[in-house]
């Protein structure tokens, strides 16, 4: 029997305009497209308004999200894709895997990738570009994070800390700083320069499981680890204070699996989005902590993943039915509702 070959894919979308809906769900049909993939998806990441790149289970794709076809396939992780991103205004897009490797692909070159990042011991869960795409940060389950020359694929840094299993990474946009979280429960602030831990904040009750920045660069959220109501919170940190949290915003029964800020759009006040396991997807005022739309997934499983295409369209990533195209409107409040899925 072969390798199994985890998969990446590109989607874009025809979105209807449907009525709104109450916070529990749409009352109209799903516009279906696909699917995309066969099995779970673990991890989606918007390249430009009409396009996405996926990783899963299976293998790697590359589909329109107008039409549903696919466009190419991209062979190489041995695998589940743990992680995908991209760096901005370019062709390029960069997977992580199980199979302990980092890969680069480009979006209109050859199947295969173009550029190779070996050297974890571990699988690779933790995966950031930098703003001028010059530099890849990594960091594994193996407690290494890693920083790489894109271009050379040469490893321009190791750094290794105790227990720090890596759960993701995100880059300060405009700044050579870097925030990590880990099992260890605690968010750090890497200084890419010389891969060196600039700040760790206080230490969370929970697994931290994922974390994003602001796009000024002044704040940073984090999700948590949960169960049976326990945990499962996000919290907002203050990236110049660097004290202690700012915000906390509970209300998933499960453990929370990804978290974004969303730019302005039908939220009026500054607003994050947040899914998890407990297949909802919620929309939180960022000053308030007040939730202001709740959307619950059904027969979607676990959620893995979301991805900002616009300022009120989001995709959220899924184990159990692909890839969900979710709405932002607001009409006597916020709506949030599912209108389309790959």
């Amino acid at each position: 029997m072969g390798k199994l070959q985890s998969k990446i894919s590109f989607h874009t979308s025809k979105y209807r305009a449907d009525d709104p809906v109450e916070e529990t769900g749409p009352v109209r049909a799903v516009q279906q497209h696909g699917p995309v993939h066969t099995d779970a998806v673990t991890c989606v990441a918007a390249l430009k308004p009409d396009l996405c790149v996926s990783g899963g289970r299976d293998k790697v794709r590359y589909p329109s999200w107008r039409s549903g076809a696919v466009l190419r396939r991209f062979i190489g992780h041995e695998r589940e894709v743990t992680k995908v991103t991209c760096a901005l205004d370019s062709n390029r897009i960069f997977s992580a895997s199980r199979d302990k490797t980092v890969m680069m692909w480009e979006l209109h070159g050859t199947p295969g990738p173009s550029q190779h990042f070996p050297g974890h011991d571990l699988v690779v869960t933790g995966l950031a570009v930098s703003p001028d795409g010059s530099q890849l940060c990594t960091g594994s389950r193996d407690n290494t994070v890693c920083k790489w020359d894109t271009e050379t694929g040469e490893c321009l840094g190791r750094a290794t800390i105790s227990r720090n299993l890596v759960t993701h990474l995100c880059w300060v946009p405009g700044e050579p700083y870097i925030i990590q979280t880990s099992e260890d429960k605690t968010v750090r602030v890497w200084d890419s320069r010389g891969l060196q831990v600039a700040h760790t904040f206080p230490a969370k009750q929970h697994i931290q499981t994922c974390c994003d920045v602001s796009q000024d660069g002044q704040y940073c959220l984090s999700s948590s680890g949960g169960s049976a109501g326990e945990g499962g919170e996000a919290t907002l940190w203050d990236l110049r204070q660097t004290k202690s949290r700012v915000r906390e915003y509970k209300g998933h029964f499960q453990t929370t699996t990804s978290c974004v800020f969303l730019p302005r759009g039908p939220a009026l006040a500054p607003s994050i989005a947040t899914s998890s396991y407990d297949s909802t997807v919620k929309v939180w005022d960022r000053d308030t902590g007040a939730c202001l739309a709740t959307l619950c997934l059904e027969g979607s499983g676990p959620l893995a993943s979301l991805a900002i295409c616009d300022s009120s369209t989001l995709l959220c990533a899924s184990f159990n039915s692909g890839i969900h195209v979710l709405r932002m409107s607001n009409g006597a409040g916020l709506v949030l509702e599912e209108v389309a899925a790959f």
